[in-house]
């Protein structure tokens, strides 16, 4: 069974508003490394929109930016969404049960998914699914903005399984569930 590995910017203070971070080359490349890793990703409706409008069109950016943008674009994407009608950029849409629906993603062969965002991992934890907890807490108090997991109604005990440090003073540490 692949894993399912939540993975996502966070400052000190647990916001993670994307623009409160900090980006750097080397962010950028730790998160690329991260895709290539995987074999899928797996995004609510307002997540994926995001990342289409951002990292889809070519150029525009800095140099040191387009590495990651092309990872992205080739990576398959599955979309847990009810609204919206169809999806592209190597996208498909997931429907029903969240549950069966992931379970399923997770039994098929390979090496795992990622999942980014705030209310699917949230509904995701809820349920028991994610395997791995990644957190890039970047050295910033915002003071503002969205948090992690807030109102998840029951602890989730983890396990630390590595940490680094990416640059910029930014520090990734993964954590494993405890079974």
């Amino acid at each position: 069974m692949r894993p399912l590995r939540y993975s996502i910017n966070i400052t000190l203070d647990g916001c993670c508003d994307p623009q409160a971070g900090i980006p750097s080359e080397d962010l950028h490349r730790y998160h690329r490394e991260n895709l290539e890793q995987a074999d899928a990703v797996l995004y609510g409706r307002v997540l994926y929109e995001m990342m289409e409008t951002a990292w889809r069109p070519v150029g525009g950016r800095p140099e040191w930016m387009e590495p990651f943008a092309r990872v992205i674009s080739a990576t398959k994407k599955y979309v847990v969404s009810s609204t919206l009608e169809s999806v592209d950029w190597n996208a498909e849409l997931v429907r029903g049960d969240l549950r069966e629906a992931v379970e399923e993603l997770k039994r098929e062969p390979g090496d795992g998914l990622l999942v980014s965002g705030v209310r699917l991992p949230r509904a995701l934890a809820e349920l028991d699914l994610i395997d791995e907890y990644e957190f890039a807490v970047h050295p910033v108090v915002a003071g503002h903005g969205p948090t992690v997991f807030a109102g998840l109604p029951k602890p989730v005990d983890l396990e630390l399984v590595s940490q680094s440090e990416i640059g910029s003073g930014v520090v990734a540490m993964r954590y494993a569930r405890k079974r």
